[in-house]
């Protein structure tokens, strides 16, 4: 990262780091080094980093390819799903064209049907998540289900995956988690020093920098540099406090985060797992490799899982610790588990801790801006 650079312009190093990391990408390949495309926190990335492969996240928040997924799939699902199909089957997504494996999850019964057409162009491994975190039996099955991506990956590179390159991959990602919150943290600050619209930016681009100890050394030269400058007295004006949950937010639904800093307030926490979930919660490295990757990975709190406790808690210290005024809840058109959710998590937000709460429903095309503005504008104000 170059220390010269105004902050804008670093926020927007991060924003490009996506289509940068195409060339990258390229450049992997050609030196052999094998790349393992994803679509999901619950991946365990720790496994096929220890086999010296890259891991990517997958084209899947855009509009570009759903007219083309929309000759395959229904018209009333999930716009992430169709996403994530239509990049593969027009191979207009660099990142699933050099892939060596794409590994799924079955967080959604689409997605999981999505998968099987996925698997006509691609190889594809779909890790099978159990419905609940309660119980040594859904435990166990994803324990499993982690050693199972090892043996299939040794088997598909070629390879011997040690415990000791686990163990030096859960502490490079740990590192990378720490630096990640350490940088998104800053929006615990009041007034805020930077908006949630960069602060989205950082982490979402994190996620395209293959060369994770450059990421956490650049991740950590930018918190310090925003905290100096915050300290003499750069920062944003006071507004109302807005974190952010529900399903993951990056490409077209950053049209929400927007919306919000367009008509008065700033989004300081994002709880959903495009940040929060994938992050707060470190792998134990003093315990057996396997079972703390499936310890970590499966305390997620998805709205797959049932009950869900973990999402309250982990959404009920966010809203404590970043003063929150109000929680928006964003839902893509279509994601069931989530959309029923809304209930559950407008009670807890405003019985447990008198936030004003919103649900927002919505996909990847730009027709719901104006309402978009329109409803937290009234939000806000409320606020």
């Amino acid at each position: 990262m170059d220390i010269k650079k105004d902050l804008p312009e670093i926020f927007e190093d991060f924003s490009e780091a996506r289509k940068n990391g195409f060339i990258i990408a390229k450049e992997l390949k050609e030196k052999n080094i094998p790349l393992i495309g994803t679509f999901c926190t619950y991946m365990p990335q720790e496994i096929a980093m220890a086999a010296g492969a890259a891991v990517v996240s997958l084209c899947s928040t855009s509009d570009e390819t759903i007219g083309d997924a929309e000759m395959d799939l229904p018209r009333n699902l999930c716009p992430l799903i169709k996403s994530s199909y239509g990049f593969g089957k027009t191979d207009k997504c660099p990142y699933f064209y050099f892939s060596d494996l794409i590994v799924g999850e079955t967080t959604c019964d689409g997605k999981k049907k999505m998968y099987e057409y996925l698997g006509e162009f691609k190889a594809v491994h779909v890790m099978q998540l159990p419905n609940t975190q309660v119980g040594e039996k859904s435990y166990e099955l994803w324990k499993s289900e982690i050693i199972k991506l090892k043996d299939l990956l040794e088997d598909k590179l070629e390879l011997r995956i040690t415990e000791d390159k686990i163990k030096e991959a859960i502490n490079l990602k740990n590192r990378e988690r720490v630096a990640l919150k350490e940088f998104y943290e800053i929006g615990k600050l009041n007034p805020p020093a930077i908006s949630g619209t960069d602060i989205l930016k950082v982490i979402y681009g994190a996620t395209f920098k293959f060369d994770k100890e450059q990421s956490i050394e650049e991740l950590s030269s930018l918190t310090e540099r925003v905290k100096r400058e915050y300290a003499q007295g750069v920062r944003l004006d006071s507004r109302p406090r807005i974190l952010i949950t529900g399903c993951p937010i990056g490409g077209a639904a950053e049209k929400v985060v927007k919306a919000i800093e367009d008509n008065g307030g700033y989004v300081v926490a994002f709880e959903n797992c495009t940040v929060a979930k994938a992050n707060e919660l470190l792998v134990d490295e003093d315990k057996d490799v396997f079972d703390a990757l499936a310890e970590k990975y499966l305390a997620i709190g998805c709205s797959c899982m049932s009950p869900n406790e973990n999402r309250k808690t982990l959404l009920g210290k966010m809203i404590e610790e970043y003063k929150v005024d109000g929680v928006v809840d964003v839902i893509l058109q279509a994601c069931h588990t989530y959309a029923v959710e809304t209930l559950s998590i407008k009670r807890f937000t405003n019985n447990n801790y008198k936030v004003p709460y919103m649900a927002v429903e919505t996909d990847y095309s730009q027709s719901d801006i104006g309402q978009l503005n329109t409803r937290m504008a009234a939000f806000i104000e409320m606020l």
